[in-house]
This record gives structure tokens, C-alpha cells and sequence, in this order.
């Protein structure tokens, strides 16, 4: 069985002198970021681009020599709330292209960042007052 989901950016979380002998694989779709991970049990875990709410970029001298970075994630995703893309290649591209991908998803679903907010939503079915 042959995978034929397009990919727009696929890497591997790299290791010392930035080779990728790692079992961690990042794949990003359209709508959704997949990190594949784990060799004889793997795991794959999938974020919705819409429900990513922050991206912060950290690139610490050792990563910077080989020309990596890591991509730290925080989501409204109540399984995976935040996560890292570790030690990839073109880090700030890859960073720019996920913000753009992220806001062309909230666009296209018509979703504000008050959606999730859910504390600041007044309860008016329990009396709440606004």
C-alpha cells in the first residue's frame, strides 16, 4: 500500500552534525502537521494547522553551526497543547510557511482566535452575567 498524501514539507529531526539519523518525521499537509516517531512502535501524532496559536523559533548555538533550529508550538489542541519540531533544516522558512499555512487555514474555516478563548465567554445558561 503506497502513501500518496502531497506533502508541501517533510524532514527528519536531525542528530549531531545535522544528519538525520533520527526515528522522528515531520510531514505537513494543507490542513495538518504529522509527527511520525518511534522505530518498533511508532506513534503518529496529528495538529490541525487551524488550532495553532503560537510558533516560537529557537535556535541555540549548537544548532545554529549546522544550520538547524527548533520550532516550539503551542495549540488549542487538548492532546498535544504545545510540542517542538526539533532540530530541522531551514528553520525560520519552515517557520514562515507554517504561520502562512496556519492563518490561510483559520481564513478558509472562518475561525478568530476568540473561538478559543473559552474563559472569556460569558455562560449565560448558568446566570452568568456579561
Amino acid at each position: 500500500m503506497t502513501d500518496k498524501t502531497e506533502y508541501i514539507w517533510r524532514d527528519r529531526k536531525r542528530i549531531i552534525f545535522g544528519l538525520p539519523w533520527t526515528f522522528t518525521v515531520y510531514k505537513l499537509t494543507k490542513e495538518k502537521l504529522l509527527i511520525e516517531s518511534g522505530f518498533l512502535s511508532k506513534k503518529e501524532e496529528e495538529i490541525r494547522l487551524y488550532r495553532i496559536m503560537d510558533l516560537t523559533l529557537h535556535r541555540p548555538l549548537g544548532q545554529r553551526l549546522w544550520g538547524l533550529g527548533t520550532i516550539h508550538c503551542c495549540t488549542a489542541d487538548k492532546s498535544t497543547p504545545e510540542f517542538d519540531i526539533r532540530r530541522i533544516k531551514k528553520p525560520s522558512a519552515i517557520k514562515n510557511l507554517l504561520s502562512d499555512m496556519v492563518e490561510q487555514q483559520r481564513d478558509e474555516k472562518r475561525i478568530t482566535a476568540r473561538e478559543f478563548m473559552d474563559d472569556d465567554v460569558p455562560d449565560f445558561q448558568d446566570g452568568g452575567h456579561a
